[in-house]
C-alpha cells in the first residue's frame, strides 16, 4: 500500500510549514523564561489546547479506535475520571505553582522537602517521560510506515529530526501555538473520517448501531462489577482516572510546565478546565471511531485486516479517504506526534537543568546587568545542548517494540506517577512531614508498584491510586519516626 502523489504533497509540504512556524518562536529568546514558559504571554485558551494536544498524542489517535475495534467503548470510563481531576486539581495543587516564580514542578517539592526530593522526583521524571515517549515515537513510526510503506527506523528518524529541530529552536512558544494549529487540524480530521465511514456504512448510523449490538455490545459503556484485575470499570475509571491525571497534570514537569506558562494562577486554572471538556469529546469520537471501523470491516469482508490492530485506522485513512483528504488526515496525525515529541523534549530539558543543574547558583552571582546577560546566554545554550541531547535518547527509545501502544504508555506512566502524587500530597496534607520521610516513602511507593506491575494480576487503572497510598502511608510514618530535628 502506498500513498498518493497528492496526498504525500500535502503531508510533505505542512510538516515542512510547521516546523518553519515553529523555528519563527526563536525570536526574542533571551533567557530561561522564554525558552521553558514562553514569557508567560500565551493566552488561556492556547494553553488548554496545548494540554489537550499533549494528553492526545499519537498513541491517543490511533490506539483509542484500536481499543473500540477490538472490544467496546468501555474506556470511556477512565475518561470520567480524566475530568473530575481537573477540577480538584485547581484547588489542591494550581494554586501552590503560582506562589512562587517556578519553572518546574519539582521546585515546589524543593521549597517544601529540599533539595535531594527534588532531584530524585525529577530523575523519576525524566525516566518515566523518557520511556512513555518512546512508546509515542514508536506510534509515529507505524503511521509513517502505513503512509510511505518505509521501514519503522527510518520514519521514526524523519519524525524526530524535524520535532528536534523545531523545539530546539523554538521553545514553550513553539510548542504551544503548533500544539493549536494541531489540535484544529486533527478534530477536523477525524471528524471527517467520522462523516466518510458513516457514507461507506450502509444504512449509516442505524447499521453502526444494530451490527454493533449483534457483534456483542461494542457500545457498551458502563460496567458497573468492582474488579480490580479488570481495567476498563466505572470505578476503576473514575477512581482510578483521577489520581491518574491528577498525578499526569499535577506532578508531570510536562503538563505542570504548561500551567505554569499561563500569565497567571486564573488562566492556569481555565485553561485545565477547558482542556478537560475538550479531551472527553475527543475520546468520545475516537472510540466510535473504532466502532464504525469494525462495522466497515465486517461489511467488507475482503478487505485486509491488520493483525496489529494500532494500524487499523491509519491503513483506512490510507486506503478509504478520497486524495487531498488522506494527506490532510495524515499530516494531522504526523503533526500532533510531533507536537508532542517537542513538548516532552522541552520539559525534559527544563527538568534537566533547572533540577539537576545550578540554575539558582547561576542567578545569585550576578553582579551587574552584563553578568546577567551572559549568565541568560548560557542557560539558553545549555538548554538547547540537553533539548539535542534528550531529542537523540527518545530517537532510539522509539526503536522499541512496545506492543499496544496506548495502554504500554500508559502503563508505564502508571508505575511511577503514584510515587510522584504521593509525596506532592504528603507535602500539602501532612505538616509534620520531612524530606527523610518523603524520600523514603517515594522510594517504597514506586518500588512497590514495580512489584505489583510484575507479580499481581492488578489492573494497571488502579495502580496510581495504589502507589499513592502506599507513599502517603509510608511517608507519613517514615517522618514520625524520624522528626525533624529543630
Amino acid at each position: 500500500m502506498q500513498i498518493r502523489t497528492l496526498d504525500f504533497a500535502i503531508i510533505v509540504l505542512y510538516l515542512a510549514g510547521i516546523t518553519l512556524f515553529g523555528i519563527y518562536f526563536r525570536r526574542g529568546q533571551q533567557s530561561l523564561r522564554d525558552y521553558f514558559l514562553g514569557g508567560r504571554t500565551a493566552p488561556w485558551w492556547a494553553i488548554a489546547c496545548s494540554i489537550v494536544a499533549t494528553e492526545t498524542s499519537t498513541l491517543t489517535i490511533i490506539g483509542t479506535p484500536a481499543i473500540a475495534f477490538a472490544g467496546n467503548l468501555s474506556f470511556l470510563q477512565l475518561v470520567f475520571g480524566y475530568v473530575v481531576a481537573r477540577a480538584i486539581l485547581c484547588v489542591v495543587l494550581v494554586p501552590q505553582y503560582f506562589q512562587g516564580e517556578f519553572y518546574t514542578a519539582y521546585q515546589l517539592l524543593e521549597r517544601r522537602f529540599g533539595a535531594r526530593m527534588k532531584s530524585a522526583a525529577a530523575l523519576v521524571f525524566m525516566g518515566t517521560r523518557a520511556l512513555a515517549e518512546g512508546v509515542r515515537i514508536s506510534a509515529i513510526g507505524k503511521v509513517v510506515t502505513v503512509a510511505f510503506g518505509t521501514g519503522e527506523r527510518r520514519s521514526i528518524a524523519i519524525v524526530a529530526a524535524l520535532t528536534l529541530i523545531y523545539t530546539f529552536e523554538g521553545g514553550m512558544s513553539a510548542v504551544i501555538w503548533t500544539d493549536v494549529a494541531q489540535l484544529a487540524l486533527y478534530l477536523t480530521g477525524s471528524i471527517v473520517a467520522f462523516l466518510l465511514l458513516l457514507h461507506k456504512i450502509p444504512g449509516g448510523w442505524p447499521e453502526v448501531t444494530q451490527a454493533a449490538a449483534a457483534a456483542g455490545g461494542k457500545l457498551r459503556i458502563f460496567d458497573f462489577a468492582f474488579s480490580l484485575t479488570k481495567s476498563y470499570t466505572f470505578w476503576s475509571g473514575l477512581i482510578g482516572g483521577t489520581f491518574l491525571t491528577m498525578a499526569s497534570h499535577g506532578t508531570d514537569q510536562t503538563m505542570v510546565q504548561r500551567l505554569l506558562a499561563a500569565r497567571n494562577e486564573g488562566d492556569s486554572k481555565k485553561a485545565l478546565l477547558a482542556s478537560g471538556v475538550i479531551v472527553f469529546a475527543q475520546f468520545a469520537l475516537f472510540l466510535v471511531l473504532g466502532v464504525m471501523l469494525f462495522v466497515f470491516a465486517q461489511q467488507h469482508a475482503g478487505l485486509p485486516v491488520p493483525t496489529d490492530t494500532d494500524r487499523i485506522f491509519p491503513e483506512f485513512v490510507v486506503r478509504e479517504m478520497p486524495v487531498g483528504l488522506a494527506g490532510l488526515v495524515l499530516a494531522s496525525i504526523f503533526a500532533v506526534a510531533m507536537s508532542n515529541a517537542s513538548g516532552s523534549l522541552n520539559s525534559l530539558a527544563s527538568s534537566s537543568v533547572i533540577d539537576l543543574g545550578r540554575h539558582s547558583g547561576d542567578r545569585a552571582a550576578v553582579a551587574s546587568p552584563a553578568d546577567a546577560a551572559a549568565r541568560d546566554k548560557r542557560q539558553l545554550s545549555r538548554s538547547r545542548r540537553m533539548t539535542l541531547a534528550w531529542g537523540v535518547v527518545l530517537g532510539l527509545l522509539g526503536l522499541v517494540r512496545w506492543g499496544g501502544v496506548l495502554e504500554a504508555g500508559l502503563t508505564i506512566a502508571s508505575i511511577t506517577y503514584g510515587g510522584l502524587l504521593g509525596v506532592f500530597l504528603l507535602g500539602s496534607w501532612n505538616r509534620r512531614a520531612n524530606e527523610t520521610g518523603a524520600l523514603t516513602g517515594f522510594v517504597i511507593g514506586i518500588a512497590t508498584m514495580i512489584a505489583v506491575r510484575f507479580y499481581t494480576p492488578l489492573a494497571f487503572t488502579w495502580y496510581v491510586l495504589a502507589g499513592t497510598l502506599v507513599t502517603l502511608a509510608v511517608g507519613s510514618l517514615a517522618s514520625l519516626a524520624n522528626p525533624r530535628r529543630d
